[in-house]
């Protein structure tokens, strides 16, 4: 008889079963042994014999079995197995699964990340391959709507793999959040007026718990805090700096801009780089929605910017629809106070729409859809980039469907407080938006050059931004390039190759034009497209996600939909005319609900660098994640000290604000 020592690590508290161990070796394997028919402890350890040594161990096979409860079988979470083989060899298996009624069986392999290529034993190569079989029936592609990524064959949460449900505390929370925010906002009373609001003291003190951001209260009429929001706010990636003629559809004259230019003219200004454009032709064409039995009115504006000597950036011209006209004025800072504070209001709704449908939910939710799932069904655990991904798959999947489900869905949040609609934005704005999405669009410092918005100053989104991408960035090199040595380990990776061509195919629709690779050949191009990927679902997805309540919680400064159309002459608005364009008392409440919901951090988040899986064991891998998370603290100190000095702190970008993945 020899003597094996099992270390059990759970997550689980206890586990009424029985749970089995198999050892399977080089020479042998062993006959299933009892642990426990009770595991009681996050941590407990074995002595387990055996009739002899199975040689070198390569796999463990854990099996759980009903216990003395009959018809009772108690899921059960395994986070790893450290076994201490008779030879003296201590050698860690990582699970993080769950051990139930419909998966009672796991096999766990050591945590040395390998190649395909690399794998020398038959049984591991074996088991390398069942994996996959097993993961890709589980994780399955579906297509949503013609034109966008595809998306996981699941139509409810219940139907996801349990590995990768919600935990049971943020299955909690949310599950209480989505029918008790309205109570915590105190704001039950208000779901079924549709009266207009009366005042901004009335809706200051109706929207009293928590307060909307004082600050952002208090400054959201500004023309600089309106300007501002094009950079810090919920969307700093529709700004970009105009260096040519302005659009024709833009007839922008020297005569309406030249006060606001401090008397310089408009050519001038274009060619040292200080005019910017915001352009939201994307919103052309869509019929208002219906809210309430009223007809709503989207708009597609043109938003003209100047940066100033002063370092400010305000708005010097606004057109709100496509075609100038007559009935399509261009607004400017001089207009009376009504007309210019309604045209900046439009331009502030066509924002949300754009921000929360193609910047928020395409680029970011549905991308981290598509990067998990290929993840999921292309690379087994032993891969180094498996290894380095999972952390940034977190809860992504259920996140998601509950998002089709409650947000954009036939009776969804969009349906019924947007003026945008579920139809106009499922079927024609997320293609149309897919179909100007690139790679470079993706990548940060590529899209910084692309809008060039290199020098434009307080722009605290790209400096932050680019911060992290090339902290993101060290760490993906340092890894990947200590199992890729050569270009030739790329080339001659079948699960690496299979990963970006799913990627390709289901996530960018095959679209050559995207500039999305279909293969790799180079380390480089691995290097630059995972980062692009971990910042995507991490950084990005902060910056476009957090802030949501922050800026919406004030309604008049980010509403969801307006009620009278444009003013088609100057001088007609008022402050009448204004609050009858806002949305209604319960549009309001109910918008302000769901990004209250959208922004609130859930207790047991993982920011970004924080792992609660052990998933390494090569020394060079555990060192680069070492020195990554130590240049995220660093990072997070140098955003401490420079919000100091701000009169609305920037922390979207603080590392410790940042999650490892789209969970929220």
């Amino acid at each position: 008889m020899v003597g094996y020592t099992v270390e059990v690590h759970s997550t689980t508290f206890f586990t009424l079963q029985s749970i089995y161990i198999r050892f399977i070796g080089s020479t042998c394997s062993s006959k299933p042994q009892l642990l426990h028919s009770i595991l009681c402890q996050q941590v407990r350890t074995y002595k387990v014999s055996c009739e002899q040594s199975v040689g070198t161990l390569l796999l463990v096979e854990l099996e759980a079995k009903q216990s003395w409860f009959k018809d009772f079988f108690q899921d059960w979470f395994c986070n790893k197995i450290v076994v201490t083989t008779p030879e003296g060899e201590t050698i860690s298996f990582p699970c993080y699964k769950w051990l139930n009624s419909k998966k009672p069986v796991v096999s766990l392999r050591n945590d040395k990340a390998t190649l395909k290529k690399e794998e020398t034993n038959g049984t591991l190569l074996n088991q390398r391959e069942q994996e996959l079989e097993v993961r890709q029936k589980d994780f399955r592609w579906k297509k949503y709507h013609d034109g966008v990524p595809y998306i996981i064959d699941a139509q409810e949460p219940s139907d996801l793999p349990e590995d990768v449900r919600f935990s049971f505390t943020k299955d909690i929370e949310m599950k209480f959040n989505a029918v008790s925010v309205l109570g915590e906002l105190q704001l039950e009373k208000w779901t079924t007026s549709s009266d207009t609001w009366e005042s901004l003291e009335q809706l200051h003190r109706v929207l009293w718990h928590p307060k909307p951001n004082e600050y952002i209260r208090q400054h959201w009429d500004s023309d600089e805090f309106f300007g501002y929001q094009f950079l810090n706010g919920t969307n700093p990636m529709a700004i970009r700096c105009w260096r040519t003629k302005l659009p024709d559809n833009f007839p922008v004259t020297d005569d309406m801009v030249k006060s606001s230019l401090g008397g310089s003219c408009l050519q001038k200004e274009i060619q040292e780089g200080n005019i910017f454009l915001c352009d939201y032709k994307r919103l052309s064409g869509f019929e208002g929605n219906t809210i309430n039995n009223k007809k709503q009115s989207l708009t597609a504006p043109l938003c003209l910017l100047y940066s100033t000597p002063e370092k400010k950036l305000i708005p010097i011209a606004i057109q709100l629809n496509q075609k100038p006209g007559v009935e399509n004025p261009i607004f400017l800072p001089s207009d009376s106070e009504w007309d210019w504070l309604l045209a900046k209001t439009f331009v502030r709704s066509a924002g949300f729409h754009e921000h929360e449908l193609n910047v928020h939910l395409l680029q970011t939710h549905l991308l981290a859809e598509v990067f998990s799932l290929a993840t999921m069904r292309n690379l087994p655990s032993a891969h180094p980039l498996f290894k380095l991904l999972i952390p940034h798959t977190l809860y992504t999947f259920q996140i998601n469907v509950m998002a089709r489900n409650l947000l954009i869905s036939d009776d969804g949040v969009f349906k019924k407080y947007t003026a945008i609609g579920h139809d106009n934005a499922v079927n024609t704005f997320l293609p149309d938006s897919f179909s100007t999405l690139t790679y470079s669009s993706l990548c940060l410092p590529d899209n910084i050059k692309e809008r060039g918005l290199e020098n434009i100053p307080n722009y605290y989104y790209r400096d932050d931004g680019l911060k992290l991408w090339d902290i993101i960035h060290k760490l993906v090199k340092g890894v990947l390039t200590f199992y890729y040595k050569s270009d030739a380990d790329v080339k001659g990776d079948p699960e690496l190759q299979n990963w970006i061509w799913e990627i390709f195919v289901y996530g960018f629709l095959r679209k050559e034009s995207t500039g999305i690779p279909r293969s790799f050949s180079k380390v480089e191009e691995v290097i630059k497209f995972v980062t692009m990927v971990i910042f995507t679902v991490s950084a990005q997805h902060a910056a476009v996600n957090n802030g949501q309540f922050d800026f919406g919680g004030w309604m008049p400064n980010l509403p969801t939909t307006l009620r009278l159309p444009p003013p088609k002459k100057k001088g007609e608005s008022t402050l009448e005319t204004f609050f009858q364009t806002l949305p209604d008392v319960s549009t309001t409440v109910h918008g302000l609900a769901v990004l209250f919901l959208l922004s609130k951090k859930a207790s047991d988040h993982c920011p970004l660098g924080v792992y609660t899986q052990d998933l390494f064991s090569e020394a060079v891998a555990r060192w680069h994640i070492s020195r990554f998370q130590n240049d995220l603290h660093k990072r997070d100190q140098e955003v401490n000290i420079r919000n100091r000095n701000l009169p609305l702190p920037y922390d979207y970008l603080k590392p410790a604000n940042v999650d490892n993945s789209v969970s929220l």
